[in-house]
């Protein structure tokens, strides 16, 4: 009879000491980054401006590069049954095809520029929303007690429970509804200089 009452205590005193182990286990929480700057306001207002400055600038590269791409079509007519030679001996047609080949080193630089210009400009415009979401999350974590937050991006199942990421939009939308987006001007000897530190 003692035997069977010690078995009886038995889930008791294990429960009791299951308590203490369960309260210290962390309050564990997720946010999905990529959703907050998808969703938010000026996340969608950012995606929007990139886009009308991508099409901005594809229309400047096209205008810059259609001389070229004619000019290049015109020589390689006009050269097509000329051998290396006959084309060396043609100082008009040489003269082109160095003016042709200064105008395409000066194209590259100005795409170039141009793709920084849209990198930049998106940083730039990016920073006001990285400014305001280290305090509110900040405040999130403390008025929920989380102990870890983890990016939805590097889980592969998080419970939509332990989400915070509409809480994050909302705060956000309401701190930072819109955000101003200018574009930022690269000039070309600045892309340069870039290109031949990358190299």
């Amino acid at each position: 009879m003692k035997f069977i009452k010690s078995l009886l205590l038995l889930p008791v005193m294990i429960a009791g000491l299951a308590a203490p182990v369960l309260a210290q286990q962390p309050n564990i929480a997720v946010m999905n980054e990529e959703r907050v700057l998808r969703e938010s306001a000026a996340g969608q207002h950012i995606q929007a401006r990139m886009q009308e400055i991508a099409r901005e600038i594809d229309a400047e590269l096209t205008a810059m590069g259609q001389p070229i791409q004619q000019e290049t079509e015109r020589l390689n007519a006009e050269t097509a049954s000329m051998t290396p030679q006959a084309i060396q001996q043609r100082p008009d047609l040489m003269q082109r095809i160095e003016a042709l080949n200064q105008q395409a080193q000066q194209f590259e630089l100005a795409r170039r520029a141009r793709q920084q210009e849209i990198v930049q400009t998106e940083r730039q415009a990016m920073r006001p929303i990285y400014d305001a979401l280290g305090p509110i999350l900040e405040a999130v974590v403390a008025e929920r007690d989380i102990d870890i937050l983890v990016d939805r991006a590097n889980l592969v199942f998080a419970s939509p429970d332990v989400d915070i990421s509409a809480d994050v939009i909302s705060r956000l939308n309401t701190q930072v509804p819109t955000v101003t987006v200018t574009r930022v001007r690269v000039s070309q000897e600045a892309a340069a200089g870039a290109g031949q530190q990358q190299q």
